[in-house]
């Protein structure tokens, strides 16, 4: 018999993918677990896999489409015998359940419903902005908050002029990267009322320490920049600052504070921003931080990160450092609540011992949610990183 093997679930908030590589053909036999194809979705790569065993019969997409979830992407040829599970099966007739109702003819990601059940929330009647219509956990708290007044409001948008009769001009399509970072940071700067905050560490002498140990890191897998370093002392502090380590809840009016360190990092990557997490990262030393995080962005480039090395992020850091400049403003990476901009360190003159001396200055931006932390507070936080830079015993390189 022929079953159809449609996109299965690929987790919360995800509705398409980008066909990155079909690893199967016309005539191949596929057992279950066998991937199948390779589906960008959003900023992960992952690999969608066979759940019947056969042979495939037809092949319906090709490299570069962008398919739906439950949408069909082969025919396989499978023998009666086989247990087959290809799509959801059909909802079966039940008597009406009791309030609150949830439409199972609504097309929505579980989270959403999910979230729709907890804020009490007819999914019916919440129009969905994904493929086909389909609600997201964001439709369901956008559709709280907009019978309820708004702190800011959002940018609505707005038709563009025709270029084209100024001269000549090429429209090059979104990646799905580029697109969901245009939509995370509208969300976010639209969401979040940030403030940044300027402050500068004299890094000399760890800039030697960083030398000194830098060889033996590299032994073991890692690179030993600035950034592993910054890992370690973010996570310090952290621990010292936890309102930094939170997430605030305006539907609920709660401030969600969270006893994990994840730390996610900005990469750059030719395909655009990525920003993978390093979990727990203050119960690791700079050593295994280093390694760790040269994997990730080994992973990153190769398009090779999981969906849930890109979750669970509790703060993030993002370094142009490499690239230049003095200042920037990094926007806060939603629902964290701060982030931390690393500009290129450059000599200056500072006065020390009645004299200006040549020094190694780093300079740091942090830009935090002001719905959760005070101006004072960040400029605490912000000094404590700079006097933890300052003193390299601080760091325990070793052990």
């Amino acid at each position: 018999m022929i079953v159809e093997f449609k996109l299965p679930d690929l987790g919360e908030n995800i509705d398409s993918g980008e066909v990155v590589k079909l690893l199967v053909k016309v005539g191949d036999v596929v057992k279950p677990e066998q991937p199948l194809l390779e589906l960008e979705t959003g900023k992960a790569v992952v690999e969608v896999p066979c759940d019947v065993a056969g042979r495939i019969a037809a092949v319906l997409i090709e490299e570069g489409d962008t398919v739906s979830v439950h949408q069909a992407v082969f025919q396989i040829e499978t023998d009666a015998a086989v247990a087959v599970s290809a799509a959801p099966p059909a909802p079966k007739k039940e008597k009406p359940a009791p309030p609150p109702p949830v439409s199972t003819g609504v097309s929505a990601a579980p989270g959403a419903k999910r979230v729709a059940r907890e804020l009490d929330v007819d999914i019916a009647a919440v129009k969905g902005t994904g493929v086909s219509g389909r609600i997201s956990e964001d439709d369901i708290r956008d559709n709280v908050q907009s019978r309820v007044p708004k702190a800011m409001s959002t940018q609505v948008a707005r038709p563009l002029p025709d270029f084209a009769r100024f001269g000549p001009i090429e429209r090059k399509p979104m990646s799905s990267v580029r697109l969901a970072t245009a939509q995370h940071m509208a969300h976010a700067w639209n969401t979040v009322p940030q403030v940044t905050q300027y402050d500068f560490a004299d890094i000399t002498d760890l800039e030697q320490l960083r030398k000194r140990y830098a060889e033996k890191v590299e032994t073991l897998g890692g690179k030993l920049t600035i950034t592993p370093i910054m890992l370690k002392v973010v996570s310090s502090a952290l621990r010292q600052f936890p309102a930094f380590n939170s997430s605030v809840d305006m539907l609920t009016r709660t401030i969600i504070q969270k006893d994990y360190v994840h730390i996610g990092v900005a990469v750059d990557t030719e395909r655009g921003l990525l920003v993978p997490v390093v979990r727990d990262a203050d119960q690791k030393n700079i050593q295994e931080l280093a390694v760790e995080l040269a994997r990730l962005a080994e992973k990153a480039h190769r398009r090779q990160l999981g969906p849930a090395e890109l979750e669970g992020g509790t703060f993030s850091i993002t370094n142009l450092g490499t690239v230049g400049g003095t200042h920037f403003t990094p926007i806060v990476n939603w629902p964290e609540v701060a982030i931390l901009g690393i500009s290129r360190a450059a000599i200056e003159p500072l006065w020390k011992n009645e004299q200006f001396v040549p020094r190694l200055c780093l300079q740091l931006s942090l830009s935090y949610d002001h719905r959760v932390i005070d101006g004072a507070d960040g400029a605490r936080f912000l000094r404590w990183i700079c006097e933890a830079l300052e003193q390299p015993f601080f760091l325990a390189l070793e052990g």
